[in-house]
């Protein structure tokens, strides 16, 4: 999360809390929470003020965000009837030690905010939730593994597997992990171990101890101590999330053993709870209060017998409801990759198999196709519903390859994640990294873009041919009867730290044992 957000969020809540009324209800207090190791965490705390016993819930901020994060949502909680404790994980702002990036002492540090919440609130010990927007919602994931009295979890914008966010299909984040650093910087103290873990990461070196580092990092890991203990898990993210992308959560989901929900919207990163942050009523924090009524106060609210697979259509304010993510999809749509045709320098995406033939492209440059700004690219889709987009015939073709289907006679319903089997050869260079993108292209030349991936081969031999078998990040998206679709591999976006090495080449075919293809899940 940028330090420019977080300062923004800072200033509008700071406006809250100065224009909120004296004669709220709930009784509020700033708390400092001293840790097994001498570590202060700042917080604070909402307690309603009638007599009794009252669920509660433990908010953990974002990353380089403030105790006043969740103001509003706390204070909404706490007049609803809940005892809610909000507090700034280790490292940042003035809460002390080093940041642990969800490690060890982090989830430690939660265990003792819930032991201090019922030392010294009215809080039910049967009946404790934790909850968070990124950072916060990966530590309450990972915390229900290590702590049995959390009986429920609201992980909005979470990750799941830290190595997939920072590092999916060997290619290496560049804008996601650089804001995370330079926000750390500016906002908090990180810990040597993650300023080695960064270190390396940036110089593409000892790659294998920030995996491991990430590792411990990941509710995945623990998946097993989570089913043990069966807390009930919501978990919500978005389509274009540039710092955790989707395909994470729908594994882990399907895992889960206990009572679950995934709900996925257009947007990036942490964009679809903003509003909620500031009090205005909107789909992530809507079913987060229905969560936690339904689990911790034992409200029917109706959540727990709908379908637990929620997808808001892109570009829709519609949602369509399935009963697992397997169902998402019935059937798929296959199109083989043809020749490249010299006349027009693109080939075409076919029903019919194709194989025996090689394209080659300059690698090392970018293209008009990209996957634009972390945050701000699919930030503005959410808002305006409008996805990125790029004049597919100014795309150059000697530094991509190009294949468009026929134009479509029927709409297409992708309905998850879309896959890619290729072959790349690179021409003079070892490593080396590709970009797809798939588009909904219209007849003026105008591509949306549906979802992309990059993959870096780290083992590439040059001129050896080297299969990718590759899944796109899911997403929910109708191509239009009367559009086409269109494929576009580059080899380099400004999204990413890994790109094929300049003046270099790379080829594309489709050997008759291993034709190249995209498939598309449809509804």
């Amino acid at each position: 999360m940028s330090w420019l957000r977080a300062i923004a969020v800072s200033v509008v809540l700071s406006l809250c809390i100065i224009t909120s009324p004296a004669s709220a209800a709930p009784s509020f207090r700033v708390i400092d929470i001293t840790v097994r190791d001498g570590v202060t965490l700042k917080g604070n705390v909402f307690t309603p003020e009638t007599p009794g016993k009252y669920p509660a819930i433990i908010f953990i901020t974002s990353w380089a965000l403030p105790t006043l994060e969740y103001y509003v949502q706390a204070q909404q909680f706490a007049a609803a009837g809940y005892v809610v404790v909000s507090y700034t994980p280790r490292g940042f702002y003035s809460s002390g030690g080093g940041i642990d990036t969800a490690g060890p002492k982090d989830i430690g540090d939660l265990t003792e905010v819930i032991d201090w919440t019922l030392a010294n609130t009215p809080t039910d010990p049967a009946h404790i939730g934790a909850a968070g927007v990124s950072y916060g919602a990966g530590m309450a994931l990972i915390g229900s593994a290590f702590d049995s009295r959390i009986r429920a979890v609201a992980a909005m914008s979470c990750w799941t597997d830290l190595t997939y966010s920072l590092f999916a299909n060997q290619t290496r984040h560049l804008q996601s992990a650089g804001l995370l650093w330079l926000s750390a910087e500016l906002t908090g103290q990180p810990s040597a171990e993650l300023r080695q873990a960064l270190s390396s990461f940036f110089a593409n070196q000892d790659l294998d101890s920030v995996i491991a580092y990430a590792q411990v990092r990941s509710a995945a890991t623990y998946l097993d101590r989570i089913n043990a203990n069966r807390p009930a898990i919501l978990m919500g993210n978005a389509y274009g999330d540039s710092f955790f992308g989707p395909n994470q959560l729908t594994d882990f989901f399907t895992r889960l053993a206990g009572p679950k929900r995934l709900e996925l919207r257009p947007g990036d990163h942490a964009i679809a709870e903003l509003t909620g942050i500031f009090g205005i009523p909107n789909d992530a924090w809507t079913s987060t209060r229905r969560w936690f009524d339904h689990y911790l106060r034992g409200v029917d609210t109706g959540i727990a017998s709908e379908n637990p697979v929620q997808l808001q259509l892109r570009g829709q304010s519609t949602y369509e409801s399935y009963p697992s993510w397997s169902a998402v999809s019935t059937s798929t749509a296959r199109y083989n990759l043809s020749d490249v045709y010299w006349w027009s320098d693109e080939g075409d995406l076919l029903t019919g198999s194709q194989t025996g033939w090689s394209k080659t492209i300059l690698a090392g440059d970018d293209t008009l196709a990209n996957g634009g700004l972390v945050m701000l690219t699919n930030g503005v889709e959410a808002i305006t519903g409008e996805p990125p987009t790029a004049w597919i015939p100014g795309v150059n073709r000697s530094k991509a390859a190009v294949w468009q289907s026929e134009w479509l006679t029927s709409p297409r319903r992708v309905r998850g994640a879309p896959h890619l089997s290729l072959t790349v050869t690179p021409g003079n260079s070892g490593q080396t990294t590709v970009i797809a993108y798939l588009y909904d292209t219209d007849w003026g030349g105008t591509g949306s873009l549906v979802t992309h991936v990059a993959v870096t081969l780290r083992d590439a031999v040059a001129g050896q041919p080297q299969a990718v078998d590759v899944d796109f990040p899911a997403t929910a998206y109708d191509i239009p009867s009367g559009h086409r679709l269109s494929l576009v591999i580059d080899t380099v976006d400004a999204l990413y730290a890994d790109k094929a090495p300049d003046f270099s080449t790379v080829s594309f075919s489709s050997p008759g044992n291993n034709p190249s293809y995209v498939s598309l899940p449809l509804k």
